[in-house]
């Protein structure tokens, strides 16, 4: 039989802490104790319409609670996305629009049930904007259990502060604010990414404050993008939506730098590649399994297919999107022509003709070539960079 400290061991495998130390074990047995199950508690604010791979570290840690048996809270913070969590920021994040909120946390809804049980036994989907839409007497209750000097303890709060650079008051009350959605729904565990640290400690001394338990902190490490520096994020342009195509979540997997492939494995809970794989082998095991995690093995079997045909083989996709030209005038003026077709500047298609990054039917076009005769283009694949192509047809 599982004791409560192996299953701690499992839960805490993958984690960057369990605060404070050996809490998490106390607090099973504790509900082992009491014959009930954890409240686990995870915050996420709609602040883009997609949940990313990044999210679902801590998502996927959520149904290993529930694979225990216990109960997880989902909050969806339509309250505190209309501040922006400042974790980690430099400056002001911009305010999103109330029915931006409300569009993006019926897709985080819709998104996290392809990985939460969402048995009503093992799951509980909260909005935020039920308790913190209070009345003034309770806000300034909710106030009174932090001190200024406490929120400037905040590293990012702290440089800014010393840097002269603006923090709102908005700003400020943010912790406060998650820290009471652990007040809400009575939670007993709290994860987050490792940038949440100090809001999620914050939330055990206001749950304290407020005469509660005090809820466990697990938190993750931080899942860095396709470019294997930066955090995920959609804002940073390095994030793989888990509603993103099969073809698309390979191709963007596979521009991972082999460095950033471990932690990839642990964090997303994949099994190791196997052994004797080369880096580019294990890099497609890694792929393989994403698109097979959120799509299916066949489709995972024809995303590496694709890759390979187009990638590797130097095969054009299997489909690929027509764009109509103009030839009324005679030539093709080539730099007009790949403006028009592939949304950038004429000076970036005279750029890109230069430096031998423009294709037609898979061959370079020389940077001299600019006008070429119609009957030339009309049915051409032409393709700029590794992965964008279109192909050409003259207006009859």
């Amino acid at each position: 039989m599982e004791t409560a400290g192996s299953k701690s061991a499992q839960l805490t495998a993958n984690a960057a802490a369990d605060l404070p130390a050996g809490a998490l074990q106390a607090k099973l047995e504790q509900a082992k104790k009491e014959g009930r199950q954890l409240r686990v508690k995870l915050g996420l604010d709609p602040t883009a319409p997609d949940i990313h791979l990044g999210h679902t570290v801590v998502l996927t840690k959520l149904r290993e609670f529930q694979d225990q048996g216990h109960r997880v809270v989902l909050i969806v913070g339509d309250y505190t996305a209309r501040v922006g969590d400042p974790s980690g920021r430099s400056e002001t994040r911009p305010v999103l629009s109330a029915d931006e909120i409300i569009s993006n946390a019926s897709s985080y809804e819709a998104q996290a049930g392809r990985i939460l049980d969402q048995n009503p036994e093992l799951y509980e989907l909260r909005y935020n904007s039920q308790w913190l839409d209070m009345p003034v007497t309770d806000l300034l209750a909710l106030m009174r259990t932090t001190t200024v000097a406490q929120l400037l303890e905040r590293e990012d709060f702290s440089s800014r502060y010393k840097a002269g650079s603006p923090i709102s008051v908005m700003e400020l009350l943010y912790p406060l604010m998650q820290g009471y959605d652990s007040v809400a729904v009575e939670a007993d565990v709290e994860i987050g990414g490792t940038d949440q640290t100090f809001n999620i400690l914050l939330g055990r001394d206001i749950q304290r404050q407020y005469a509660m338990a005090e809820q466990v902190a697990l938190t993750m490490p931080i899942l860095t993008g396709i470019d294997g520096v930066e955090k995920m994020s959609k804002t940073k342009g390095n994030e793989i939506s888990i509603e993103s195509s099969a073809d698309e979540m390979f191709g963007r997997t596979m521009r991972l730098p082999d460095e950033a492939m471990a932690s990839w494995f642990d964090l997303l809970a994949i099994p190791a590649a196997p052994a004797g794989a080369g880096p580019r082998d294990v890099k497609v095991f890694l792929a393989k399994a994403i698109v097979e995690r959120f799509h299916d093995l066949a489709a995972a079997d024809r995303a590496e297919a694709q890759f390979v045909s187009q990638f590797v083989e130097h095969e054009l996709p299997e489909q690929v999107d027509v764009f109509i030209l103009d030839a009324s005038e005679g030539a093709v003026h080539l730099p007009m022509a790949l403006a028009e077709a592939f949304g950038i500047s004429r000076s970036e298609a005279r750029r890109l003709l230069g430096q031998g990054g423009v294709k037609l039917n898979g061959e370079v076009v020389s940077g001299d070539r600019l006008d070429l005769e119609p009957s030339l283009i009309d049915g051409a694949v032409v393709q700029i960079g590794r992965r964008r192509f279109k192909r050409l047809k003259i207006a009859k």
